[in-house]
């Protein structure tokens, strides 16, 4: 199974470039390339090869495939900040490890280039960012994975951690407002204004659960107490609100593949199907959990199970090579009527193979899996 990943990721690395990268389907089916969380996912992926592998061909393509988009760190190709959109901003957590590498100043003003946004970003009312202007007052779980990982990684490190009470404070009111305490999972958006369409006129939340979201969640969570300042004393609220979302996830994980369903409470449903992207971020979330000391060691198989079933049943071979399919191309709550939060809207949205939003976290998860082997 390691060659075959192996030999997928060379395919990925092989045939794409910046205008033309295979694994994110959007841009292959003629969408804009540009700065955005689908490539930061595939690039956070390959640094975390290139960091257990010492195989200069991960980080050379990453570099290259960067410096296509940032010359000077003064702007950022395919990237406005004044659009605000959490989502664009998310790829630029990749910088602090190429300034590592390379030590190039372009890669700190490009940091710091984009660290304005979340300094302008819109709020609502509660303190927490707007998800984009198009989404007005709205949370998302996928904006939590968004900003707040290069969020706290920008504060540990450029900003005497002047803001870890606003991080905080925003994750304080995902869990308040967004937690369902009976079913134990997260609702995957939150319009406090209850002015859209699909917020609950009473809660302002969405109608249901969405496996990728919650997938995002529990990332963000993880990589965020790895950025962290060890001795912070907050580091223990990230910890328990991760451990408390993993636990909720896991009493709807798949008996038989150890995966879980795009909609998660909802197995039994015509038409649900167990997702690529969603059990990959849970696995990796698993995995890194116990590395970190956060986790119990037996979280550890769990996380290993799941990715053995996502190999099985999604990690084909064809004429062309290695495919991971099984992955929803996009979902999303948003003006559009059929984006409406419902079971029928998520299982509607397109299954694809190859995408970097399932790729990216099963790469992570595998990389996780190398760190335990060695």
């Amino acid at each position: 199974m390691i060659e075959a990943i192996e030999k997928y990721i060379d395919k990925l690395i092989k045939e794409s470039t910046p205008t033309h990268p295979i694994w994110n389907v959007e841009v292959m089916r003629g969408k804009e390339a540009g700065w955005n969380y689908i490539d930061g996912c595939m690039m956070t992926s390959l640094l975390e090869l290139y960091k257990i592998k010492n195989d200069k061909k991960y980080l050379d393509f990453v570099i290259n495939y960067t410096n296509y988009f940032i010359t000077d760190g003064n702007s950022i190709k395919g990237y406005d900040p004044s659009n605000y959109s959490l989502d664009d901003l998310s790829e630029s957590r990749i910088l602090f490890d190429l300034y590592d590498y390379t030590k190039d100043e372009k890669y700190i003003n490009a940091i710091k280039y984009t660290y304005k946004q979340l300094f302008n970003q819109p709020r609502n009312y509660l303190g927490n960012f707007w998800h984009k202007p198009r989404h007005p007052h709205q949370i998302w779980l996928d904006g939590l994975y968004m900003a707040q990982p290069f969020y706290m990684r920008y504060e540990t490190r450029l900003n005497n951690q002047l803001e870890y009470r606003d991080i905080r404070h925003q994750y304080e009111n995902v869990r308040k407002y967004m937690f369902n305490e009976k079913d134990k999972l997260y609702y995957h958006g939150l319009d406090p204004s209850r002015t859209i369409f699909w917020a609950n006129k009473e809660t302002g939340l969405s109608k249901g659960y969405w496996l990728r979201a919650l997938g995002w969640y529990i990332i963000s969570l993880i990589d965020v107490i790895d950025f962290i300042d060890p001795a912070s004393q907050d580091k223990k609220f990230y910890i328990d609100l991760f451990k408390e979302a993993i636990d909720g996830i896991l009493l709807y994980q798949d008996n038989d593949s150890k995966m879980f369903w795009q909609v998660p409470n909802m197995k039994e449903r015509e038409g649900n199907y167990l997702e690529t992207s969603g059990s990959a971020m849970i696995s990796y979330a698993l995995l890194k959990g116990v590395r970190l000391g956060v986790l119990p060691k037996d979280y550890q198989k769990i996380g290993l199970d799941i990715f053995d079933g996502i190999c099985k049943k999604y990690l084909t071979k064809s004429d062309d090579g290695f495919n991971l399919g099984g992955i929803c191309l996009l979902a999303g709550l948003g003006n559009d009527p059929k984006r409406d939060g419902s079971f029928e809207y998520y299982i509607s949205e397109p299954i694809v193979e190859n995408d970097a939003k399932g790729v990216g976290p099963f790469l992570m998860a595998y990389i996780e899996i190398i760190r335990l082997e060695n």
